[in-house]
């Protein structure tokens, strides 16, 4: 009998980020803006809950929260800005729903790329430090601006 391997952490890390990023493009087009914020917070303290299972640290929602308060913070003006386009009829809400979308994946995408390497180096949620990470966020930001690019050929911000 040929046994199956276990998929590494780092494997599954990689898919439920991927996971994560197809559903925030997803969570960036719905119609109201506020609705589709507090999704996209949701789905990534979700993606922070299920890294720590995958490495088996202590989740902590107050620190995730945070965590992704300090990092996405910086992107939610543009997002907000982006989402509020919605309220415009035909282009507007065309142009608001496809930026909402590759920007919601981007975001998610860097968080993840950020916790990975966090709990890769043995570290937890009490040793996360947001202001020694920005700029590999920043990085991983634009680099899931490319993977969302790749998974939804035609969305541009």
């Amino acid at each position: 009998m040929a046994e199956t391997a276990t998929p590494s952490k780092a494997a599954l890390a990689e898919q439920s980020i991927k996971n994560h990023l197809l559903a925030a493009a997803a969570v960036g087009v719905a119609p109201l803006p506020w609705v589709g914020l507090a999704a996209l917070a949701g789905l990534q303290l979700n993606l922070l809950r299920c890294l720590a299972k995958i490495y088996e640290v202590e989740f902590s929602t107050q620190i995730g929260k945070s965590a992704i308060g300090a990092l996405v913070g910086s992107d939610l003006s543009v997002g907000l800005s982006l989402s509020l386009a919605k309220a415009l009829p035909g282009p507007g809400w065309v142009a608001g729903a496809a930026s909402g979308a590759l920007l919601g994946a981007a975001s998610t995408y860097a968080l993840g790329k950020v916790f990975v390497q966090h709990f890769e180096s043995g570290n937890t949620f009490l040793t996360f430090d947001p202001a020694k990470v920005k700029a590999y966020y920043a990085q991983q930001y634009e680099q899931g601006k490319e993977e969302a690019r790749k998974n939804f050929a035609g969305l541009r911000p």
